[in-house]
């Protein structure tokens, strides 16, 4: 039994070593879920998920920061990598969607004024570097070896910017103008965003053959970027009160937020039928892997998205859809966090076991 704290302690620097970029999905994924608990009328469910994502907030920066000591190479050369550097922008998301928890649930406006601040740097440093980066690179993969659902953390984050953003412009005082102009313009800039991105994904997934393993949870951001736009337009509706300009654009807003949540919406049945295919017939193994957090934050924000706009556009009807739509968040949450348990209890004792 002597070499089982040695076993872990090198499981835990392996773990550093090869965390993933975008691991920071699991604090958008149970920040996202917790809100939706919240307005859903589960006050306890939405608190425990609000304590467990601090913790979840402050392990993932401690593994991070902890890599990019150790291990620089490595984090540069994801950063700089078709495949996996969007991923970082999980990073920006993951912190405003804590920022907004800490709004919405604990009422604390302090902090969530300095996660959004945080996460706005992060924004300009993460999407440039890697969008730079990709750009110059000489040697660039085949479109579809390097294009997945993961580039639409490109919207998702600039997104997430103007919702947590709309949502604490009050608590600037006199930039509460300025905060408001940032927010609205992340929005639309999220919205050509994702005009340029699917385009190419959807070019992608019907042009060029498409292997099961190839259909991975990621895609399942397709709808979520979606959703996290009509998100940002239903909060700016909201907001409206605050400031003239979007009272002068609200026409347009309501229309154009509207038209993002049909997008939202329509991606779900095909997204099902997708996964159907991959793992019902074509038989690929159901197993745990980081990338499903990137199914259960598309999930979540639906859920809080449909609440938000039928609120935003008085539709009472529209609340039917989150009433129910919550329970498959809590469901996708619940089912990825045992599975991440599961392999952490694997890296964690298995070597220890084979040495004893």
């Amino acid at each position: 039994m002597k070499h089982e704290e040695p076993s872990r302690s090198r499981a835990l620097m392996i773990g550093g070593a090869e965390l993933h970029p975008a691991y920071f999905a699991l604090v958008m994924a149970t920040g996202i879920v917790s809100i939706a608990a919240k307005l859903e009328g589960m006050p306890q469910i939405a608190w425990a998920l609000f304590i467990a994502n601090i913790a979840f907030y402050a392990i993932l920066w401690l593994l991070t920061l902890n890599r990019i000591f150790r291990y620089f190479p490595k984090v540069v050369a994801d950063l700089t990598s078709h495949e996996r550097g969007h991923g970082f922008l999980t990073m920006v998301a993951g912190t405003c969607v804590l920022g907004r928890q800490f709004f919405v649930i604990a009422d604390n406006s302090a902090v969530a004024v300095f996660l959004w601040l945080v996460s706005v740097v992060l924004w300009y440093l993460l999407m440039y570097v890697f969008i730079t980066a990709v750009t110059i690179r000489e040697t660039k993969p085949a479109l579809e070896n390097g294009l997945s659902g993961g580039w639409l953390l490109i919207v998702v984050s600039t997104q997430s910017i103007a919702v947590t953003g709309a949502s604490i412009a009050d608590h600037f005082g006199a930039w509460t103008e300025p905060i408001l102009f940032l927010t609205l313009t992340m929005f639309l800039l999220g919205f050509l965003l994702y005009i340029l991105v699917i385009s190419l994904i959807f070019y992608r997934l019907t042009f060029f053959r498409l292997k099961p393993e190839e259909v991975a949870p990621p895609y399942w951001i397709n709808m979520g970027a979606m959703a996290i736009t009509t998100l940002a337009g239903s909060i700016l509706i909201l907001e409206a009160n605050h400031w003239k300009i979007i009272q002068d654009i609200m026409p347009f807003l309501k229309g154009i937020t509207l038209l993002f949540w049909a997008t939202a919406t329509w991606w779900i049945p095909l997204l099902i039928i997708l996964s159907i295919w991959r793992h019902g017939y074509k038989k690929v193994p159901l197993v745990y892997e980081p990338s499903y957090w990137g199914l259960v934050f598309p999930l979540g924000m639906y859920t809080v998205c449909t609440f938000q706009l039928a609120k935003a556009l008085e539709l009472d009807f529209l609340y039917l859809i989150p009433r129910y739509f919550i329970y498959l968040a809590l469901f996708a949450w619940l089912a990825t966090f045992l599975g991440l348990v599961f392999q952490l209890a694997r890296k964690l004792f298995a070597p220890a076991a084979k040495e004893t």
